[in-house]
């Protein structure tokens, strides 16, 4: 994955509340937080467990305190050659680029995107919907329209999960939380309960954040960011495949075989077998129209 050297980027989009020290606590669930990895884990292995639909996080356990500094990002993170050198800058121009591509999108369909930021973090956080260690991995709250990341959490994709990470594995996961930030806008998340099973709502919800990254992907070397240029120059057959890798190993199915007890119980299925997960990415990917992401209609999920 190549960024535009020239291209600007705004890092304002993006809050930098590591300096803060964090906010100590355990994860705890239960508040409306949307993740990628899902609260199936946080059960299998207390540890990186996402928060599902209709699943808050806790409002205890976590102190106030955090505070927000871009001082660093705005200092280092102008351009896309920056991007290119520095993974911090690489994520701001993702970013930049994801809601480009879903400002456009909402204004050919004759509505408007409301922007969200996201907030990266070291060890806890508090929201909105809750506080939250980083044992949650990424997520997205509705209620303040925010998505939060630790970003231990891409090297703990790779340690614990074994995937091979990349750059455009990131950009995967973080056009899933901005999936969740517009299925919220359009009202889409509400239609979905606390049920799990292979075709639940909340897996058809996950589903279709999955799609609704691969369709940003399609169009992403053509969208322009902040400086009316493209952020990104070329995406590559390796980083796809890359992205379609993290996207199986975070599978209810490969979580349970793999990192569970080795048995697979599809009836605690909360954001899609490995198989689903990669085929509405790829679904996304392929044909770049949100109106394939239809996973709510679709009869065969994968």
């Amino acid at each position: 994955m190549e960024f535009n050297d020239d291209a600007s980027l705004d890092t304002s989009q993006v809050q930098d509340a590591r300096g803060s020290g964090g906010v100590g606590g355990r994860v705890a669930l239960g508040g409306g937080g949307l993740g990628i990895v899902g609260v199936l884990i946080y059960f299998v292995l207390s540890q990186l467990g996402g928060v599902p639909a209709n699943i808050p996080l806790s409002t205890g356990d976590v102190g106030a305190g955090q505070s927000v500094d871009n001082t660093d990002l705005q200092n280092e993170c102008r351009t896309g050659r920056d991007a290119n050198t520095k993974p911090d800058c690489a994520r701001v121009a993702i970013i930049n680029s994801i809601q480009a591509y879903w400002a456009d999108e909402f204004a050919r369909s004759g509505s408007t995107y409301q922007p969200a930021d996201t907030t990266f973090f070291r060890g806890g956080v508090n929201t909105a919907c809750g506080s939250a260690s980083s044992d949650v991995g990424p997520f997205y709250c509705p209620a303040d329209q925010g998505i939060y990341v630790d970003l231990t959490f891409f090297e703990e994709l790779k340690t614990r999960f074994g995937a091979q990470g990349g750059t455009f594995a990131e950009a995967y996961v973080l056009a899933h939380e901005y999936g969740h930030h517009v299925q919220n806008l359009l009202g889409t998340s509400s239609r979905v309960g606390r049920e799990t099973g292979p075709t639940s709502g909340s897996v058809r919800l996950e589903l279709q954040a999955d799609c609704y990254a691969g369709v940003w992907a399609n169009h992403a070397t053509t969208t322009a960011g902040p400086g009316g240029q493209p952020l990104i120059k070329n995406i590559t057959q390796d980083d796809i495949n890359r992205a379609v890798d993290v996207a199986e190993r975070i599978g209810d199915d490969f979580i349970q075989e793999n990192l569970g007890g080795g048995q697979v119980d599809e009836s605690k299925f909360s954001h899609g077998s490995s198989a689903q997960r990669e085929k509405w990415f790829l679904a996304g990917i392929n044909t770049g129209q949100p109106t394939q992401c239809d996973t709510f209609a679709a009869r065969d999920l994968g």
